[in-house]
């Protein structure tokens, strides 16, 4: 029987459980340097001067400069189509753009003098008008980088339009959807250090989802041979998307160089909330237009996305954002256009869902405004514009071609699921009787793309001479549970336990190669590389078995039941895994038992439908989420167990969105969340249970037909949610809360609709 789609519980937990988690901050490294940043006060001035005196005063302190810095500036890929020109200096020197940018560096034998030193950095500071919005940025006004003569980074989708879009649509709505500015805010704050070998290999520790990648750009900024560094990424406290190499992490390994002793740096939550990359900050913009018996004939969806300072990842997300704008809807009529402007604030990158969350937020909005404007149930507007489950692989209107999918069927099992007639009625009971608490129910249904540019991940399985086996991924685990999925693949195909298969990750001496985790790709390629290379195990064992029981290699078969080689129809005599590999061992053919995999897939499209049931007090705008039913459909499902949790944690992060997160800049450009005081996030005691309802439809992408699904959750919820409130808020003519939909966004939202 296959171990697959069993409930097993993770390997990973006791050695977190016992605290036994391998953390770059509780690592010893002998007569480290503590790094500590100096960063600017100010979102956007001109640096008039540095004076270090008084902190080079103290002892054992050093303070360089971004004189002092002989390393390029940080910046995206060509291929992400950015703007080369707003690259971003390791260390400001003459301009800052934004509160939390590093000015200096100090150096010292301890924390607590480093931080004291820092103090002590005098910098002359002759501010500039600070630019904090998106609409502001495009106005171009005021410039932050003014030889480029422009503030738009990069564009996405097509900037021609159509005057003829909505022709022949007897409805059409529109509206703003501002998808806000959040943190990412994972439990574990960056760390990052580096020690130069006796060799001259430089040996560096990250906080990274993409060990591989962060070897090949550390090596390249600092002049090295990729050969020449070994990037080493343990267990991370969460990275939700934004843990990536950034310029701390490039200038902790610059200085073990330049100082020639080990330097390692650990961020505060002051400096994670200000450091560390924001994501969403998305306008959302959308029309669309249909008949009046609820077919959606045409939509617009125009997308000013803020990259903050310096545009990265933050700045190409418009791109996906624009290609999954059509969502589960089959529209004849599709324009996108994006901009992604720069400002005064923390540059933005990936978080959860990145740039497809976007995408549905704007869709499932523009849906039930249509849905109202035509007076048909949500759910039935939605029903008849599906894509329907005979048309895949469907090629979508922006270009994407989505393997498979069954959207209809989830929308049914959802409703039947959730009691939807029973919701509905009862909200109709509530409001006929009265009071200043509402019942509101929203739906959010979506596709979303993993695996979006269709990467290879690497993939290794070696049996050990006890029999045992040992699978080295590319993929990086950080709550995703690789080191028990990814066990599950390569057990269901030896034929070994699961406790018997030890997985390998973030270490790029122990793992030739690999893309790294992100965009919920991991076991879809990362997974399913290490099951072939386990395949390719087996028939080199079948080989092997077969010169020692003196039979043909094409007789031999793996009995998966027991683990044992055999001749067909001839259980005995037979060699175990542990008997095998004991003699290969001893003549020197164990190697012969170690077989490599890189697999390649194009993107794959999971997909699913949220409902949320939420009570909103119209007297003080407190919202309460009741209910929460998901159907999450991501394929095949290797673990249910890890699967729940995905969605579960994902779901969490999209309430977060809808309800309670989101970055804030005062006036002056400094943020008023710097601290989890100013920005709130839910816990547990603000949630509800989640009602996971599973479908699967696998993908044919791969031999597992898995998709991704870290991040569906996320995609689903938070429309969802958005809705809900909005529909409770229907009979006192509000249509629009800004996001998140706190107290104080949906009070206002009443006292403008009464006004």
């Amino acid at each position: 029987m296959s171990i697959l789609g069993n409930r097993v519980l993770r390997v990973e937990d006791p050695r977190f459980l016992r605290g036994e988690g391998r953390y770059i901050e509780n690592m010893p490294l002998h007569r480290a340097a503590w790094v500590t940043f100096v960063r600017s006060p100010l979102a956007h001035a001109r640096v008039n001067g540095i004076d270090t005196s008084a902190a080079e005063a103290l002892p054992d302190v050093q303070v360089l400069t971004g004189a002092d810095v002989d390393a390029p500036p940080f910046g995206p890929p060509p291929y992400w189509n950015i703007n080369p020109g707003m690259v971003r200096p390791l260390v400001a020197q003459d301009v800052v753009r934004f509160a939390g940018e590093i000015v200096a560096i100090v150096v010292s034998d301890d924390r607590a003098a480093g931080i004291d030193a820092a103090e002590l950095v005098a910098i002359d500071y002759d501010p500039l008008p600070v630019v904090l919005t998106v609409e502001e940025a495009a106005e171009d006004e005021t410039l932050l980088f003014p030889d480029e003569g422009t503030n738009v980074a990069a564009r996405a989708g097509s900037e021609e339009h159509d005057e003829e879009l909505f022709s022949g649509c007897e409805v059409v709505v529109s509206d703003t959807v501002w998808s806000q500015r959040m943190a990412a805010a994972p439990l574990e704050p960056r760390s990052a250090a580096a020690e130069l070998g006796e060799d001259g290999r430089l040996t560096v520790w990250l906080t990274s989802q993409t060990p591989h990648t962060s070897k090949m750009v550390v090596a390249g900024m600092l002049g090295l041979d990729p050969g020449q560094v070994r990037v080493v990424s343990p267990d991370l406290g969460g990275g939700f998307g934004a843990k990536m190499l950034e310029v701390e992490g490039v200038l902790v390994a610059w200085l073990a160089r330049k100082l020639g002793r080990p330097a390692r740096w650990t961020e505060t939550r002051t400096e994670n909330m200000l450091g560390l990359l924001h994501g969403r900050a998305q306008r959302l913009e959308f029309t669309l237009g249909g008949t009046r018996d609820g077919d959606v004939r045409a939509y617009r969806l125009d997308v000013l996305a803020d990259a903050g300072a310096y545009p990265i990842l933050g700045a190409y997300l418009p791109n996906l954002t624009c290609l999954m704008a059509s969502a589960v809807y089959e529209i004849p009529r599709v324009e996108v256009e994006g901009r992604s402007v720069v400002t005064n604030t923390t540059p933005t990158t990936s978080i959860r869902g990145a740039g497809r969350p976007e995408a549905a937020q704007a869709m499932e909005r523009a849906l039930d405004l249509f849905a109202a404007e035509v007076g048909l149930d949500p759910a039935e507007v939605r029903r008849r514009n599906f894509v329907p489950k005979d048309a895949f692989p469907y090629t979508t209107a922006t270009g994407a071609t989505y393997d498979s999918g069954d959207y209809e069927g989830a929308l049914d099992l959802l409703l039947r699921s959730a009691g939807y007639d029973e919701l509905r009625e009862e909200q109709r009971r509530r409001r006929a009787q009265g009071g200043p608490v509402e019942l509101g129910i929203g739906l959010g249904a979506y596709v979303e793309i993993s695996n979006p540019v269709g990467e290879a991940e690497f993939g290794e399985v070696e049996i050990t001479d006890n029999g045992e086996a040992i699978l080295r991924t590319g993929s990086h685990s950080h709550g995703q549970g690789h080191e028990t999925t990814f066990a599950m693949l390569a057990a269901e195909r030896l034929g070994l336990p699961v406790e018997l298969v030890t997985v390998i990750k973030g270490d790029t001496d122990e793992v030739p190669t690999g893309a790294g985790t992100f965009g919920s790709k991991s076991t879809q390629i990362g997974g399913v590389a290490g099951r072939l290379a386990a395949d390719g195990v087996v028939e080199q064992a079948k080989a092997l078995a077969a010169d020692y029981l003196e039979a043909s290699a094409a007789d031999m078969v793996l009995d998966l039941d027991t683990g044992r080689f055999h001749v067909t129809g001839a259980p005995e005599p037979a060699l175990g895994w542990a008997d095998l590999a004991s003699r290969a061992a001893a003549d020197g053919r164990l190697g012969e038992l170690k077989v490599s995999h890189e697999f390649q897939a194009p993107p794959s499209f999971p997909f699913g439908i949220h409902l949320s049931v939420v009570e909103v007090d119209t007297e003080t705008g407190r919202v309460e989420v009741k209910r929460h039913v998901a159907v999450d459909d991501a394929g095949t499902i290797v673990n249910p167990l890890v699967a729940d949790g995905q969605v579960h944690g994902g779901i969490a992060f999209g309430v977060g969105q809808a309800l309670y997160e989101e970055v804030v800049f005062g006036e002056d450009g400094y943020p008023l969340t710097g601290t989890f005081v100013g920005y709130a996030f839910p816990s547990a005691a603000e949630l509800p249970s989640w009602e996971r309802v599973e479908m699967v439809t696998p993908t044919p992408n791969n031999v597992v037909g898995v998709k991704g699904i870290g991040e569906s959750g996320t995609v689903g919820s938070t429309p969802a949610v958005h809705n809900a409130v909005l529909d409770a808020l229907a009979p006192y003519g509000v249509r629009h809360v800004d996001l998140p939909c706190n107290g104080e966004n949906v009070w206002k939202a009443l006292q403008e609709a009464t006004a």
